[in-house]
C-alpha cells in the first residue's frame, strides 16, 4: 500500500491512521517494521487513534510512538488461583519493550518535518476551516464518561467537523451509534445540528464503505476506512443496503462485492485444495451477487456470465448476502469466525490486495474525499486509481447551515 500512498499523499500536510495501527497486538517491538520503516519517506507528521488491537498490550506501544509517553510499569504477577490469575492465563500480557530496538526505529522518522507528539489517544486538530476530532473507542467500541464530556466540548461551535473513530458508526448495512458511559451516544453528538459535523470516518473493518445519511436537511458522510493493512474483510457479505434512509443506489464499497466474492473463492479453493470447484471469475461472482441481492451488476461487462448451480452454491457457502426475504443456510466462515480462526494467516502476497486509503483535500468551501486503491500492481502504484470520490460542502460559519 505504501508506494501508492506516498504518490497520492504528495503535498499533504499530515496523515491520520484510523485505528489498529499495529496488528495483531499493538506491540511496541513491531513499530519498527510496521510503522517507522514503511512510512520513513513520508515527509509530514502522522497522527493516530488506537483501535482494539492497539489495546491488547494496554496501549503501551501506541503511547510510546505517538504521545512520547514513558514505558508502562510492569504489572505485578497475580496470586495463583485468584480471578486475576485466571484472567492472566486467558489474556495476552504485554512484554517489556526492547528499548534499543525502539530507539533505532524512531530514527527512521526523526526529521523535523515528520515530528508529531499528540496529547493522548484522543485529540482535535484544526485544519483551516475544518476541525478533525479523533476518539479512542478502546477494546469494546465505546467511550467513557470523561472522553464523552471532552467530545461534547470540542464538538461545540460552528466550525465544520469530521470525526475519526475506531468503531464505524455505519458499517455492513447496520447502524452502531457507539454508547457513551453515563448516557448518550457518539452519533447523537455527530448528528446534533449545532455541532456541524459533515463526516464520520471509522477504521477497524478492513475495507471501504460509504453511507451518505440524510440528517435534518443535510447529509453526513459515514465512511468505513480500515482497509490500509492486514487482511481484507469481505464486502460480499454486506446485505442489500437499506439503513438510515440510505439505499443500495447510494451505498459505495471497495472492493466491489463481486471482486470480494471472487477473492474469497480463490482463497478457499486454495485452502481446501478444491480450486476447480470454488474458484469464480470476477464476472461469475458479479453475476451471482446481482442475482442474490436483486441489484444491477456493479461493473459494466460485455457478455454477462451465466449463473449456474455451482456459482450459486459457492456464493452461498462463502456467505454472499441474500435478499432480506430469503433465509440463510450453512456457510463457511468468512466474517467473525474467519477473522478469529484464519485471517491472521491469510494475508495474500499476490496482487490484487484490495487495500485502500483516503485523501481529504480541504478548501474554504468543501472537502474532497477520495478513496484510492492499493492493489500491489506496479502501474497502480505509480498512478493509484480512485475507487470512490465525493465532494462534501462545508457550511458557512455563523449561518447555522
Amino acid at each position: 500500500m505504501v508506494p501508492g500512498f506516498l504518490k497520492a499523499s504528495q503535498d499533504s500536510k499530515f496523515t491520520v491512521l484510523a485505528s489498529d495501527v499495529i496488528y495483531p497486538v499493538g506491540s511496541s517491538d513491531d513499530y519498527g517494521t510496521k510503522f517507522y520503516r514503511p512510512y520513513q519517506d513520508y515527509q509530514a507528521p502522522i497522527y493516530a487513534i488506537p483501535g482494539n488491537h492497539d489495546w491488547y498490550e494496554d496501549l503501551g506501544g501506541f503511547m510510546r510512538a505517538f504521545c512520547d509517553a514513558p514505558p508502562l510499569a510492569p504489572e505485578p504477577s497475580p496470586r495463583p488461583l485468584t480471578p486475576a490469575w485466571l484472567r492472566s492465563l486467558l489474556w495476552h500480557r504485554a512484554h517489556p519493550t526492547d528499548e534499543q530496538r525502539l530507539s533505532e526505529a524512531r530514527q527512521l522518522r526523526s526529521a523535523l518535518a515528520q515530528r508529531a507528539v499528540q496529547p493522548g489517544p484522543y485529540w482535535a486538530i484544526d485544519a483551516g476551516r475544518l476541525r478533525i476530532i479523533g476518539i479512542d473507542t478502546g477494546l469494546l467500541g465505546t467511550i467513557d464518561a470523561e472522553q464523552g464530556r471532552w467530545l461534547r466540548v470540542v464538538s461545540a461551535g460552528d466550525m465544520p467537523k469530521i470525526l475519526i473513530t475506531g468503531s464505524p458508526l455505519y458499517v455492513d448495512a447496520e447502524h452502531h451509534p457507539c454508547p457513551i458511559e453515563g448516557g448518550g451516544t457518539v452519533d447523537e453528538i455527530v448528528r446534533d445540528p449545532d455541532h456541524h459535523y459533515v463526516a464520520a470516518i471509522g477504521g477497524d473493518i478492513h475495507n471501504y464503505q460509504r453511507y451518505p445519511v440524510p440528517v435534518d436537511g443535510r447529509t453526513i458522510q459515514y465512511v468505513v476506512a480500515g482497509g490500509g493493512g492486514a487482511f481484507m474483510h469481505a464486502t460480499h457479505t454486506i446485505p442489500r443496503v437499506s439503513v438510515g434512509h440510505v439505499t443500495e443506489d447510494d451505498f459505495r464499497c471497495y472492493p466491489l462485492r463481486g471482486d470480494s466474492l471472487a477473492f474469497y473463492s480463490r482463497l478457499y479453493g486454495r485452502r481446501l485444495r478444491m480450486r476447480r470447484f470454488f474458484t469464480l471469475t470476477e464476472a461469475e461472482a458479479t453475476a451471482v451477487i446481482a442475482r442474490r441481492l436483486g441489484i444491477a451488476p456493479t461493473r459494466a461487462q460485455g457478455q454477462p456470465a451465466r449463473v449456474t448451480p455451482r456459482t450459486r452454491l459457492v456464493a452461498a457457502l462463502l456467505g454472499a448476502a441474500r435478499r432480506p426475504d430469503r433465509t440463510a443456510r450453512f456457510r463457511l466462515p468468512v466474517r467473525k469466525a474467519y477473522t478469529q480462526l484464519f485471517s491472521p494467516g491469510s494475508a495474500t502476497y499476490s496482487p490484487p490486495f484490495f487495500k485502500c486509503f483516503l485523501r481529504l483535500d480541504v478548501t474554504p468551501d468543501s472537502v474532497r474525499l477520495r478513496c484510492f486503491a492499493a492493489t500491489g500492481n506496479l502501474r497502480q502504484e505509480l498512478d493509484p486509481p480512485v475507487e470512490d470520490e465525493v465532494t462534501i460542502p462545508l457550511p458557512r460559519q455563523g449561518t447555522g447551515g
